[in-house]
């Protein structure tokens, strides 16, 4: 059995069957896998996303089943609770396999990005929803092949207004307006893509009262080409640092100017070897480098700043500047 072949739910029943039987080993079969060295590699099942880019695209999708859960309780008034169950890539083929053949299925662009978006609703969670904005308790039925016009209306105007949380979720990374474009109940009608291309379908577990069931986004990969080295933590990391506002940036400024730093006018400096600063005793004079002619070397902190000649201001010794030192790269150091 291949590791990327999908066993349907009567084969799993069957394994467990036969491991609670005793008719497989299991230990047996953990170390026939573990023998293997080569690992099966499917082209059909390229990997376009890398386990960061899929966290980051979890991540949006957590925050929108939150606001989904706020938005559909205040809209339904009744319990609501919806997380993410699992985010995967997979080509488009089989997640249209995978689905029902009669399901509700909102077709919607992300717009200004390339391509459409499918958002695919079990039956059981939208007729509960209908139900629910129509009066009644929430009980769900399963007559998808009988909508009316009406039941399609209003089904399609429930997800259609939900857009705008999706919206929301995804500001962090790029601006979307998202927008609906069909509504479908048969997905071999909908070809969004090739069935080869890659897509990541994100299953939302959707908990209504008592129904509960899922429901399914499909992205195709040319949707998200555009922002992909955008799902990357580096920028998430990034995104994080907002801008200052302007307010913000006049108070750290009038702030700044506030603080005090020691300025210091050096009148010349002098080499001495320890045996002379030893030897050094009271009365003795040591010879500066510099002319009395010379300017200042005026200092912040330890940086060189300015040059100045030292003078008198009402009998207090005092420091004029004369000129700014250029100190090139270091020049706005201050």
């Amino acid at each position: 059995m291949s590791s990327n072949e999908i066993l349907s739910q009567s084969e799993i029943d069957a394994l467990l069957s036969a491991l609670s039987t005793g008719e497989m080993d299991a230990d047996e079969l953990k170390k026939e896998e573990e023998s293997k060295k080569v690992k099966v590699y499917d082209f059909k099942r390229a990997l376009r996303f890398s386990k960061d880019q899929i966290r980051s695209i979890t991540r949006i999708h957590d925050n929108f089943a939150r606001l989904l859960t706020t938005y559909f309780s205040a809209q339904l008034r009744t319990y609501i609770q919806i997380s993410v169950a699992s985010v995967d890539q997979l080509p488009y083929g089989e997640f249209v396999s995978s689905i029902p053949k009669m399901t509700i299925l909102n077709v919607f662009e992300m717009q200004p990005l390339e391509g459409r978006v499918l958002m695919e609703v079990n039956p059981n969670i939208a007729y509960a929803m209908m139900d629910r904005v129509m009066g009644g308790l929430g009980v769900s039925m399963n007559k998808i092949e009988s909508l009316t016009e009406i039941e399609t209306k209003i089904i399609s105007n429930v997800f259609e207004k939900s857009l705008e949380n999706y919206r929301e979720a995804w500001e962090g990374i790029v601006e979307i307006d998202p927008v609906m474009q069909d509504f479908e109940i048969n997905p071999q009608f909908l070809q969004l893509v090739s069935p080869n291309e890659t897509v990541v379908v994100i299953s939302l577990n959707t908990q209504i009262g008592e129904t509960s069931g899922m429901i399914n986004l499909c992205l195709p990969q040319v949707v998200l080409e555009p922002i992909i080295p955008k799902l990357s933590a580096h920028y998430w990391m990034q995104s994080e640092r907002k801008e200052p506002m302007e307010v913000e940036t006049k108070a750290i400024k009038k702030q700044i100017k506030r603080a005090e730093v020691p300025l210091s006018a050096e009148l010349g400096y002098a080499q001495l070897t320890i045996k002379e600063f030893l030897e050094l005793q009271e009365g003795d004079m040591i010879r500066l480098e510099s002319m009395v002619t010379d300017p200042l070397t005026v200092k912040v902190g330890e940086v060189p700043k300015f040059t100045g000649q030292p003078g008198k201001v009402k009998n207090r010794l005092a420091v004029q500047i004369l000129d700014v030192i250029n100190r090139g790269e270091d020049e706005n150091e201050f």
